[in-house]
């Protein structure tokens, strides 16, 4: 039985395989488009609270 899943960039339906050299995406588009998204900002993993050791904001 084959594992489907979904591509995180266009939702197309796909088989998660060692065939797909582009997982867990459907194409190198999709891959491509997702690697543009991070160097544009677009795409931010969330945070919870201020870490730290790495404050947001400098301090005066």
């Amino acid at each position: 039985m084959t594992f489907m899943s979904e591509c995180p960039s266009c939702g197309r339906s796909i088989a998660w395989s060692t065939d797909n050299p582009y997982r867990p995406f459907c194409s190198a588009r999709c891959k491509g488009a997702d690697l543009i998204g991070w160097a544009e900002e677009k795409n931010v993993l969330p945070v919870d609270s201020e870490d730290e050791d790495f404050p947001r904001e400098p301090e005066d």
